[in-house]
Parts: structure tokens; C-alpha cells; sequence
């Protein structure tokens, strides 16, 4: 438990601000960091159902819990310069492609403009050390190619949230060079780095429009699944394992700020690139219960049939690698959601989470 014990040493004691912790991923990462030991600052909006597995777990009243929109800069400001944080994860964001149709305004704002308010807290803050600012691997012009993208391809995005994602990315590259110059690390000492991660699956996330809350939903009210875009291929993973990657990212940035200040894409094993119809029957036999029915609408909202992570840079220079295949990622998934309502909710993550680093 070597790993285990060196996040330990990293986190503990470590003021460490959290946007979007009332999210997914952001709950997730909260709890994560505060078995680390980190004094955890979350800045989010309120949840969006009351099943999340922010309100579920109850981690609101393990952390200091801020209700905030990203795009209020002066209040943003204000959060910086009262509670003094040294690390940043930016997580808050319109996380949904089909949301980003409905309203690609706010979907630009939240994502572009709420990304510069973060890094501009963090310009003027005399605190903040390290950021990691997690976008999506729907940053990249997606060809549709059989070869994975890699860190240094062109940016884009088809619809608003990727392209929404990608001008992010072109924010912080922006910032980083300009005041966060790897090479003027002396005059700042600040440490910024991205990370690309996408389809990450897991307990306690109930958005609309995402086919593991779609699934469960149907499933738990006796009701046949409704799938989009059975036959489009996406690479599976896990929550904790692109959240693990950012944990270790951030531990080497501190270790080395001027190595590590880059762009990171975390990806799962290649035999986790799995259709969505292949993934829904997997999860319909895990769970031991439900049935679908292909909906697919020629006139929809385009989706990328394929996209695929290089994540050989991950690999090589922070040592990470996914572990779970994809069995194991949807029985690590489904297991929550067969659990949530019988079994303390904050111990069943803790749990997952001591399984996953054991298996490490």
C-alpha cells in the first residue's frame, strides 16, 4: 500500500478547494480526499436530485460545504481570499452533451468562462500552489478515428460542450503560459495542469441523459431501458480511476511543479471500448434484473459513434494505469445502486475505494 501511504503524506493536513463537489466525480473526489486527511473547501450549486451521491453520503458534513456559481467572479474571489486554499481541483462544470444543445449559453459560460474565473482566483490568490483542472476527452477533433488521440492533437468539439470543453483547454494553456510559465516557475510558484477523462461510470450518479442513470432508473421502476445509440462505442471506466490519476497528478506537481505542468489524458484498458448495448446488457445481468429497447433516431442530436484516449503519457510519467476491465468496472458500478438504500452510503464508497487501492 505504498501508493496509499505517499497520498496520505501529500493530502493530509493539505488545504484543498473542491469546485462542483456536489457533483459525480466532485463527490467522489470529496470523500476520497478526506480519508487522505485534506481539509477539504467545496464550491458548488446545490445537488440536482436528492438520490446524488453527494446527499447520500452525507460528506457535506465532513468538509466545508460553499454554495457558489463558478461564473460569480467577485464571489468566487471573495471564497479564495477567506478560506486560503493550496490546491485546486476544478471540477464544476455543465457536464452533459444533449444539455449543451438545450443551452449552449449557459453551457459556454459555465465551462469557458467559469474555467477563467477559477484560474484568475488563482493568478491573484498568494496561496494556491497546484490546480488540476479536469475537462473531458471530448476536448480533441474527434475524426471518429480508429487511433487514439493523444495530448498534443488538435482540440475542437462538434457540438457546444465539447466545443465548449475544448476552448476550456485553450484557456488554461493560455494561462499557463502566460502567468504560469513552467519556466518562470520562481517569480509564481504555481503548478497548473489539465486532465481528460470521459464516459466515467459509478454510483450515485443520477443525471438524465447518461445510460447508467438511465438503466438504473428504468430498472428500479420495473421499467423497459430506453437506449439511445446502442451500436456507438465509448471508453468505459470507472470514477476511480481517472480520480485516482488526478490524486497521483497532484502529487507529482508538488514533487516536481514544473515537470508534471502539462496535459493528461486517463483512459480505461482497450478492452473497455465497448458498445452501449453490450454495456446495458452487462449491466442488466449484473444487476440480475431488466430489459431494453433500441430508440435510435436518425434525426437526433449528433453524438460521436467512437472516440478513443492515447493514455501512454499517463503511464509513463506518473506510473498510473487503469486496473478494473470492464466486467469489473460495471460490477463495481452496479454494486452501489444494488446497495445505496440498505447500507450506509459514506461506507459503501470508503469501501470501493479501499478495494480499488488494493488492488494497486
Amino acid at each position: 500500500m505504498e501508493s496509499l501511504v505517499t497520498l496520505k503524506s501529500t493530502y493530509k493536513g493539505k488545504k484543498v478547494l473542491v469546485t462542483g463537489h456536489t457533483g459525480f466525480k466532485g463527490s467522489w473526489l470529496s470523500i476520497w480526499l478526506h480519508e487522505l486527511g485534506a481539509e477539504v473547501i467545496g464550491v458548488a450549486l446545490n445537488p440536482i436530485h436528492k438520490k446524488d451521491n453527494f446527499v447520500l453520503s452525507g460528506i457535506s458534513k465532513k468538509i466545508k460545504d460553499i454554495r457558489a456559481d463558478i461564473r460569480d467572479k467577485e464571489k468566487l474571489f471573495k471564497i479564495f481570499d477567506q478560506e486560503k486554499p493550496e490546491m485546486v481541483f476544478h471540477l464544476a462544470a455543465q457536464p452533459l452533451v444533449i444539455d449543451g444543445y438545450h443551452d449552449p449559453i449557459y453551457t459556454f459560460e459555465t465551462n469557458v468562462m467559469g474555467t477563467a474565473n477559477v484560474l484568475e482566483c488563482i493568478r491573484k490568490s498568494n496561496t494556491v500552489h497546484t490546480a488540476v483542472f479536469i475537462t473531458t476527452d471530448k476536448v480533441y477533433d474527434n475524426k471518429e478515428q480508429l487511433t487514439p488521440y493523444k495530448e498534443e492533437d488538435a482540440l475542437g468539439g462538434y457540438d457546444p460542450y465539447s466545443a465548449s470543453k475544448g476552448a476550456s483547454e485553450l484557456v488554461i494553456a493560455s494561462y499557463r503560459n502566460s502567468f504560469f510559465n513552467p519556466n518562470e516557475f520562481s517569480k509564481h510558484q504555481k503548478s497548473i495542469a489539465s486532465v481528460r477523462a470521459g464516459n466515467v461510470i459509478g454510483g450515485g450518479d443520477w443525471a438524465e441523459n447518461r445510460i447508467i442513470p438511465d438503466c438504473i432508473r428504468a430498472i428500479e421502476n420495473d421499467e423497459v431501458i430506453e437506449v439511445r445509440n446502442p451500436k456507438s462505442i465509448r471508453p468505459w471506466q470507472h470514477v476511480l480511476e481517472p480520480l485516482y490519476g488526478y490524486l497521483l497528478l497532484g502529487q507529482k506537481m508538488i514533487e516536481d511543479p514544473i515537470k508534471y505542468a502539462e496535459a493528461y489524458n486517463f483512459g480505461p484498458k482497450t478492452d473497455n471500448l465497448i458498445d452501449v448495448g453490450t454495456l446495458v446488457n452487462k449491466v442488466i445481468d449484473v444487476y440480475k434484473k431488466g430489459s431494453w429497447k433500441d430508440l435510435s433516431n436518425p434525426n437526433s442530436f449528433h453524438e460521436a459513434k467512437l472516440l478513443a484516449l492515447d493514455i501512454d503519457k499517463a503511464k509513463l510519467k506518473l506510473s498510473w494505469k487503469p486496473l478494473l476491465n470492464f466486467n469489473e468496472t460495471i460490477e463495481f458500478t452496479v454494486e452501489w445502486y444494488k446497495n445505496y438504500t440498505s447500507q450506509n452510503v459514506y461506507n459503501l464508497c470508503l469501501e470501493q475505494i479501499e478495494e480499488y487501492m488494493n488492488l494497486i
